[in-house]
């Protein structure tokens, strides 16, 4: 491998909106990462239905040319 020319590559802290945390490797800089949704909130994993896009594309697309 080539040197200096790779990201670096460390442990950070993951924390979605739901509370939950856990750590991962990335290349991101910083020691946190943010998300909306993770495996303990998501509703394939979780079984629950719950809003996750305010309005489908099909919805934006009909509104934005006027259509029914």
């Amino acid at each position: 491998m080539k040197e200096n020319i790779h990201p670096n590559y460390h442990e950070v802290t993951v924390v979605c909106a739901c509370g939950n945390t856990f750590k991962t490797g990335s290349t991101v800089k910083g020691d946190t990462i943010k998300i909306d949704i993770c495996n303990k909130c998501h509703p394939f994993f979780t079984g629950r239905k719950k809003v996750v896009d305010a309005g489908g594309n099909v919805e934006n697309f009909k509104k934005k040319f006027n259509l029914k």
